[in-house]
């Protein structure tokens, strides 16, 4: 039986069609920059959803993996293993946490932690104190329970009945909040910036207003820092930049660096509740994810590193604006370090992805972050060259989406 190619017209044959990906297929990268099967080169502002946070096989990462997968791949969590205890050791050293819990995705260490939280409040309040409460747009992952958290009914159609005891209010909205918290609530789950529903920024003081409103009620504050942690807004995780310190906290993305790996961080106040028995993950904590993470989290928590993340995304400020006033075609840009958002003016709502398309005909990574906005979450290493050969790229893109566009007005 011959083999059949490997294009990307099989993806349609193999494949469940749950994804559209683009037409180009990478097959390697290195730093900012990433290959196709035609050696077609791209510059890379999307870096794996910000997953990509030291670029592509940096050489660090590559070493330590390779070295890892000489001695000890797995073991299950019949035993513990030295990478994830370094690893956790590391991670509680660094933040509010005196304890974590391994898994192998975002959605993985959302869903511990919305169990971890109803399992606190049914341990010391009792089964009444249940309800969580979410914002609209929110994400927190594709699991059943992630999902019906996470604000955007979309991602729930034809999936109910969700699970029940979920409120959504508006985001940045503290007399909502305070209108539907109560003794009954036992967690209120927020991501500092909602990436998926758009690159919206938590003001500061409403972070605040929520950390005090879960004190007043015995609720737990869950931080979904998937998208904004290790790095990605310039502190090794936003709430260090907000005043505010949670009582969980969860990460993914780049905490692996491109590894797959989830980690669900919280207090020793809380973590009993979470005794013998009442969590798992068959693969968590395996020694080749930890490995890896505990390398790219020595290598991403260094003071110069964080700080120049405020100078790169001073460049992609910088170019983005030249081209708006060229094109007219941004209505805000928005986010924190390398996290950016850059919404459509009113006339190009819902053509995101026209613009994604035509950036990777030019030879550019870019993301979406709904149907107005354009996302941009590169390597928090990026060259300043290779971000202002990209924004080249994007003006390139952009002006000829515009110019198609005026040819059909």
């Amino acid at each position: 039986m011959s083999q059949q190619p490997v294009n990307r017209a099989l993806f349609d044959e193999v494949m469940v069609p749950n994804y559209n990906p683009q037409q180009m297929v990478p097959v390697r990268g290195r730093g900012s920059r990433v290959w196709d099967q035609e050696d077609n080169e791209y510059i890379d502002f999307a870096g794996g959803i910000a997953v990509n946070a030291l670029g592509h096989a940096h050489p660090e990462l590559v070493s330590t993996l390779k070295e890892q997968a000489n001695s000890l791949w797995h073991l299950s969590n019949t035993f513990t293993n030295e990478p994830a205890l370094r690893l956790a050791q590391r991670l509680t050293d660094a933040t509010f946490a005196d304890k974590v819990f391994f898994c192998n995705s975002g959605a993985e260490a959302n869903e511990a932690a919305f169990k971890l939280a109803r399992k606190y409040s049914y341990d010391n309040f009792g089964p009444e104190k249940h309800e969580i409460i979410a914002f609209y747009q929110g994400f927190h992952g594709r699991t059943l329970f992630t999902v019906s958290v996470g604000g955007q009914a979309k991602y729930r159609e034809g999936f109910e009945p969700a699970p029940g005891g979920i409120t959504h209010v508006a985001f940045n909205d503290l007399e909502a909040l305070k209108a539907a918290i109560s003794d009954k609530t036992c967690a209120v789950v927020m991501e500092p910036i909602q990436g998926e529903g758009g690159v919206i920024p938590a003001d500061p003081e409403f972070m605040k207003g929520v950390r005090e409103l879960c004190d007043q009620h015995n609720a737990l504050l869950v931080l979904d820092e998937i998208q904004t942690g290790v790095g990605r807004t310039g502190q090794l995780y936003a709430y260090m930049g907000m005043g505010v310190k949670p009582d969980i906290l969860t990460s993914a993305k780049a905490l692996g660096g491109g590894f797959p790996i989830g980690a669900m961080l919280t207090t020793d106040k809380v973590a009993p509740s979470f005794g013998f028995g009442t969590h798992g993950s068959t693969y968590g904590g395996n020694p080749l994810a930890c490995a890896v993470a505990d390398k790219a989290l020595e290598l991403i928590n260094q003071p110069e590193l964080l700080r120049n993340v405020a100078h790169k995304r001073a460049v992609f400020i910088e170019e983005l604006e030249k081209i708006n006033a060229r094109h007219e075609i941004f209505k805000e840009i928005r986010g924190d370090g390398l996290l950016i958002g850059v919404e459509l003016i009113d006339s190009m709502h819902g053509k995101a992805a026209a613009f994604l398309a035509k950036a990777r005909e030019e030879g550019l990574m870019i993301l979406m972050a709904g149907p107005n906005v354009l996302r941009m979450t590169p390597s928090l290493i990026i060259p300043d060259e290779d971000i202002r050969d990209g924004m080249k790229l994007l003006d390139s893109a952009i002006a000829k989406v515009v110019a198609a566009e005026k040819a059909v007005a």
